[in-house]
């Protein structure tokens, strides 16, 4: 039988690797960015249309958790992995991506949220990986904060390059 102890620390681990999804390989960053991305597709095809409201009050509930569990589990993720930032702990891609899609121009219903969600995921992976300013900037900050603030902000520099992208196609 497993002790409280061990099933505590897997839990930790759980919620950092997004149930493991960070011992992906390869690309564990990307693995983590998948699940909000398919959360979004699933509720917009679920709900239809109407169904934006309720995507971006999940999206941001999943924001606000992962976030919270890189803050506060972040030192202990490093000190387990052994460096800064860990490519195992994904908790960080997926505050991030909901945070792109809760941010976005309107998804609609159905198929187009599916569509909608599927570009978020494009946006938010190319802002992460290149970490633009001030992205490479904030990485820096020592602890969870330091794992999570990069992603928090590529998640906006995603959403805001799409409501850009929005704007020029209106404007053609």
């Amino acid at each position: 039988m497993i002790g409280s102890a061990k099933l505590k620390k897997d839990a930790r681990l759980a919620w950092l690797t997004v149930g493991g999804l960070g011992h992906l390989r390869p690309a564990p960053g990307t693995w983590g960015s998948l699940p909000p991305a398919a959360l979004a597709g699933v509720l917009g095809l679920a709900l239809g249309l109407g169904s934006d409201g309720a995507i971006r009050v999940a999206m941001l509930a999943c924001a606000i958790v992962f976030s919270l569990a890189c803050v506060v589990l972040g030192d202990r993720a490093e000190a387990r992995f052994g460096k800064k930032d860990p490519g195992q702990v994904v908790a960080d891609e997926t505050a991030g991506m909901a945070l792109t899609i809760a941010l976005m121009p309107p998804l609609g219903g159905g198929a187009g949220a599916l569509g909608s969600a599927l570009l978020a995921f494009l946006m938010f992976r190319g802002f992460d990986i290149l970490k633009p300013w001030p992205a490479n900037i904030v990485q820096r900050t020592p602890g969870g904060w330091g794992i999570l603030l990069d992603d928090l902000v590529a998640g906006v520099q995603a959403a805001a390059f799409l409501w850009i992208g929005v704007a020029v196609a209106m404007a053609l």
